[in-house]
């Protein structure tokens, strides 16, 4: 089944190999203070939509910030969307995401969960985040672009990590690429290089459709929507 193959590489996948500048430290909520729930939720909800073979569409976002998957494990999910829209129950975290609150209209827009899983497998370029200590002396998010350095160390893994999600049995016809700008330039080059897909389907990351395009968060809504029927 692919919930059992995907499982494998999310429950695999480490940063060891690769050398992160100083400074940063990685996000990973799979050996975190609350790991063991955390496995058990990202566990149900691959068995609850991938318990079968059909080949989805790859969806890739940037990489995990604490309120979503920093927090549950599953890509733009905070834990007020997995109650509710996924229906799994979460223990000991609260968490409320602006980025999570508008993917959940487009998977409720696309016809619910269950309708939207079964097209497509959403992920992250870099499945672990990272974060940078604040002027006061607190966690904040670092996407993986915003340090050169960062990039080029985890690139090898990135490569490899498409690699192995690719031979789960991911479509490669095509897929979307969550964010614009820096992400879609990266895995752009990625693509030429290495030939992983036939067309990439951009498509505006949701926090930037809440902070500065909510007046037209329908339209993108429906670009989402689009995106999943291919």
């Amino acid at each position: 089944m692919l919930a059992d193959r995907l499982l494998k590489e999310v429950f695999s996948f480490d940063l060891r190999k690769a050398k992160l500048p100083t400074g940063i430290e990685v996000l990973d909520p799979f050996n975190g203070e609350n790991a063991e729930h955390v496995r058990y939720i990202v566990e149900l909800f691959h068995r609850q939509y991938y318990s079968d073979d059909r080949p989805r569409m790859l969806m890739l976002g940037i990489n995990p910030g604490r309120l979503g998957a920093g927090s549950t494990g599953i890509c733009f999910t905070d834990t007020k969307r997995c109650e509710a829209d996924l229906g799994i129950p979460v223990e000991g975290m609260r968490t409320h995401e602006p980025s999570s609150d508008f993917f959940y209209r487009a998977v409720r827009a696309a016809g619910g969960p269950e309708a939207f899983y079964s097209r497509v497998y959403v992920q992250a370029i870099c499945p672990l985040g990272f974060t940078r200590t604040g002027p006061k002396g607190t966690p904040l998010n670092l996407n993986y672009y915003d340090d050169a350095a960062l990039q080029k160390a985890i690139t090898p893994v990135v490569v490899q990590w498409l690699k192995d999600l690719i031979g789960t049995g991911l479509r490669t016809d095509v897929m979307a690429c969550i964010g614009t700008g820096k992400n879609l330039a990266f895995l752009q080059k990625l693509n030429a290089e290495h030939h992983f897909f036939e067309r990439i389907l951009p498509l505006e990351h949701p926090r930037f459709v809440m902070q500065y395009r909510y007046k037209r968060l329908d339209e993108f809504v429906a670009k989402y929507v689009e995106a999943v029927s291919r």
